[in-house]
């Protein structure tokens, strides 16, 4: 009979039981819970029978949520953001981004405005958002805050709420879309990927909510697996991890990220969020 260990894990949001048999993974909350649920709960079946292990999804309530799972060991993978993923490797020694969405090697964050701002769409930064009231995502969302952000200072040379009239955090990017289409914020940063589910969902309103403009490309979302996750589960395990990921083609599967692949993914290809994040003082 197996001899469990269980362990009720219950920090910054993160409730769950694991079992030292089990493979346990975490993502970023960058959209609806229910949406994120049905997919991961996909993704942990498709693992658990390509690596002929139990493989759990665990959800949390927040990005730094997220990164004290991975840094405790209470999940030994994650899908992080770019800034995320930076930030969980830097405080667990060896762990490494190992799989990556084919788009998220060109990623873009889209700009939104509601209409009653006249703002319109250009290939130019729209220099007309400032006195605005602006939205973000999360706090430490790469696509929500750290690129848009880079571009705000950048291009009307001041942090955001030197700029804004009023800035706010909206916590994900399904809720930055419906904020900025009430009209609660006038403008916002957006995933460009979110925008696209939300539109195929039937939740965006075109005539009341546009985008305005498109970032340059950046990396963003990658596989995470924590350093030490070959003590517990053998020495080869990380390379079948990164194999069982590369490996899925399940069209369904894909979709519900969205995703075209998973292609190789390395802690290098990073290095341009971690510039970003120091140069506006998101990283140490």
């Amino acid at each position: 009979m197996k001899k469990f260990l269980t362990t009720v894990m219950c920090v910054f949001g993160l409730m769950s039981v694991a079992h030292a048999e089990t493979f346990t993974f975490t993502a970023i909350p960058d959209e609806d819970e229910s949406r994120l649920r049905a997919r991961f709960d996909k993704v942990a079946t498709y693992l658990s029978d390509k690596l002929g292990v139990d493989v759990r999804y665990v959800p949390v309530k927040s990005y730094a949520a997220a990164v004290t799972a991975f840094r405790n060991d209470q999940v030994q993978m994650a899908w992080f953001g770019g800034l995320s993923g930076v930030r969980a490797r830097q405080l667990v020694a060896g762990s490494e981004a190992v799989a990556q969405g084919y788009e998220d090697q060109f990623f873009i964050t889209y700009f939104i405005a509601n209409a009653k701002t006249g703002l319109s769409a250009s290939d130019d930064f729209p220099s007309g958002i400032k006195g605005k009231t602006f939205t973000f995502g999360s706090k430490g969302s790469t696509s929500g805050r750290l690129m848009p952000e880079f571009h705000i200072r950048e291009k009307l040379s001041g942090s955001p709420d030197d700029v804004f009239k009023k800035v706010g955090f909206s916590g994900d990017h399904s809720r930055t879309i419906a904020l900025v289409q009430s009209g609660a914020y006038e403008v916002g940063a957006v995933n460009f990927k979110v925008w696209g589910n939300e539109m195929k969902a039937g939740k965006i309103d075109p005539s009341k909510i546009k985008i305005i403009w498109k970032t340059p490309t950046y990396p963003d979302y990658q596989w995470s697996v924590r350093g030490d996750v070959g003590k517990k589960f053998g020495a080869d395990f990380k390379a079948k991890v990164t194999k069982a990921l590369l490996d899925m083609k399940d069209p369904d599967l894909l979709s519900s990220f969205p995703r075209k692949s998973f292609v190789p993914a390395a802690n290098s290809d990073y290095k341009p969020i971690l510039d970003v994040g120091k140069s506006i003082g998101l990283i140490d």
